[in-house]
């Protein structure tokens, strides 16, 4: 079972909440009303996850990320966003929130945010101390579509991450999240094209893609992943084949609550380069090593 904090100052919003994120493996649920009282919990007993509003009177969502990735940077925290937020959002994400769901979409991305953050979070958790001595390492995969496997894939470069200095753990694991975004871009919307079947309604991408699947040429088509790590730099290319989509369009969206936006503006609050192809079916994200500022 886990342990989720949810902050907010609003008791209707929170009770919203505490109701969709008890449903995720039968959660502990605890409630603080603003930042400072979300510390003193977190202080007196730390949660697996810390769901917060971005505005609220005395510690405001942003301050809280900044406080938590000081005193307990093992703690993933996740950002709920109201329309209009998006230049705090895209700051609080660069301050080291590990994901966002729109609060207008809470009852249907909420339950999948929280699973993605926590799956990366422990995959993060079992690597091996053999892991941090690698001085570098090249690795070319192909992938089935297989949503499962993006998963594991994911969990095997957490791993190969430790030989590439990041400010902490929870770096680590929003480099995770960062990679898994791209993958599943690769998968829906590239090679699976579920927006021809489902537009851009979320909930029905799972099912698309898995009646996809069986279907040529869907069926033929691969995830191409490259791995480049060194102590300086991660570089990770990722490729489909299918008929590439209109990122200029994504990228230029103001409102990443959108759906078909959110996920580039996690590569791009993550990452420090995301670079897409013309076509749009090849991506490159980097993340450089962490410079303390006395060095």
């Amino acid at each position: 079972m886990s342990t989720i904090l949810i902050v907010d100052d609003a008791l209707a919003d929170r009770t919203l909440v505490s109701g969709i994120a008890s449903k995720w493996h039968d959660s502990e649920i605890r409630q603080a009303e603003d930042g400072r009282s979300a510390l003193a919990m977190i202080d007196q007993d730390p949660p697996d996850l810390i769901l917060t509003d971005m505005h609220m009177p005395e510690m405001d969502g942003l301050e809280l990320v900044t406080a938590v990735r000081e005193s307990n940077p093992s703690i993933p925290v996740i950002l709920m966003t109201a329309k209009g937020s998006e230049d705090i959002a895209a700051r609080a994400l660069k301050a080291g929130a590990a994901s966002y769901v729109p609060k207008r979409r809470i009852a249907d991305d909420l339950l999948d945010t929280l699973q993605q953050v926590s799956s990366t979070s422990r995959g993060e958790r079992t690597h091996g101390r053999l892991m941090h001595h690698v001085s570098s390492t090249d690795t070319h995969f192909s992938l089935f579509n297989d949503r499962g496997l993006i998963r594991v894939t994911v969990d095997q470069v957490l791993n190969m991450l430790c030989c590439l200095p990041l400010r902490d753990q929870t770096e680590r694991l929003r480099v995770g999240i960062a990679l898994e975004e791209a993958l599943n871009n690769a998968f829906y919307h590239g090679n699976m094209q579920v927006q021809d079947i489902a537009g851009d309604d979320k909930s029905q991408y799972a099912s698309s893609a898995a009646q996809r699947r069986l279907e040529a040429p869907y069926s033929d088509r691969r995830i191409h992943l490259q791995i480049m790590i060194n102590r300086d730099q991660a570089q990770f290319v990722v490729e489909d084949d299918g008929n590439g989509f209109d990122w200029k369009h994504w990228m230029s969206l103001h409102d990443a609550d959108q759906p078909g936006a959110r996920g580039i503006a996690l590569m791009r609050s993550i990452m420090d380069e995301v670079a897409f192809n013309d076509a749009g079916n090849k991506v490159t994200l980097r993340k450089s090593r962490f410079v303390a500022d006395d060095e």
